[in-house]
């Protein structure tokens, strides 16, 4: 597998990870099984029940738990778009890249903002930011005495 399409399925992995939950699961569930079951209703059919299955994990978990559980269902989608990419000929590999950058186009939920990344940012002056979850900072200002 290039790594072109090494990055799609990525991609496939993060947005199924990431839809779990929010409003945009049901278009990408919906999407991803017809994109799995390529007009077989069975193979359709079973991967609504993975995705059920990631829906569930995900929803099942909280807490620091939540976003581990979020990472390795990523893992797992991953891993099937690219089983699914690797499993066809050629032509129809072509076909299923194309379909999953329209899924992905069409269906992916934005970037969620809890990343702890940083940009697009002006600071004039004196700046104290932090970033992340369950940090401890700790600020002192003036001359030290």
């Amino acid at each position: 597998m290039d790594e072109a399409m090494a990055a799609l399925a990525a991609a496939g992995g993060t947005a199924v990870g990431q839809a779990a939950g929010t409003d945009a699961w049901n278009g990408l569930r919906q999407a991803t099984a017809r994109l799995f079951g390529r007009g077989d209703s069975q193979r359709a059919s079973a991967a609504l029940d993975r995705l059920d299955g990631t829906a569930a994990a995900v929803g099942a978990s909280d807490g620091e738990d939540a976003e581990q559980v979020r990472l390795h269902q990523q893992a797992l989608w991953q891993g099937r778009f690219e089983g699914l990419l690797e499993s066809v000929d050629a032509a129809e590999r072509d076909s299923l890249v194309a379909a999953l950058r329209a899924l992905l186009a069409e269906h992916a939920p934005p970037e969620r903002a809890s990343r702890g990344e940083v940009s697009g940012n002006t600071f004039n002056g004196p700046t104290i930011m932090q970033v992340g979850n369950s940090n401890r900072q700790n600020n002192r200002f003036g001359n030290g005495t």
